[in-house]
């Protein structure tokens, strides 16, 4: 089993910026790729980013591409989300998830992540 919590959020203006972490325990040695997803009210969870094991491997939804970064530490056992320009639209409560097993590349649909956090509120003021 793989524990994660998230940590971070918060409000902030329209163009500023927020720093998300997500810290696993239990099982880390079985985690590999990791991603960040967000729902915002009345919408579905959508795919924002991810990284493979070795962080060498990113990917990005093209709402964030070029203002979000992914990044991880696996010697900490913590993923970060760091989100700049941030606009009102960013505006969701967000998650990250680990899946159950190895996968080719950076998976992007939940179906593809076992593990989730309990989910952290970003509010961006316009």
């Amino acid at each position: 089993q793989v524990q994660l919590v998230e940590s971070g959020g918060g409000l902030v203006q329209a163009g500023g910026s927020l720093r998300l972490s997500c810290a696993a325990s239990g099982r880390t040695n079985s985690i590999y790729a990791m991603g960040w997803f967000r729902q915002a009210p009345g919408k579905e969870r959508e795919f924002v980013a991810g990284t493979t094991r070795s962080g060498s491997t990113t990917y990005y939804a093209d709402s964030v591409k070029g203002r979000f970064t992914i990044s991880r530490d696996n010697a900490k056992n913590t993923v970060y989300l760091q989100m700049n320009s941030l606009k009102a639209e960013d505006t969701a409560v967000y998650y990250c998830a680990a899946p159950s097993s190895w996968t080719i590349g950076v998976p992007t649909t939940e179906q593809s992540y076992a593990s989730w956090g309990q989910g952290t509120q970003v509010t961006v003021s316009s």
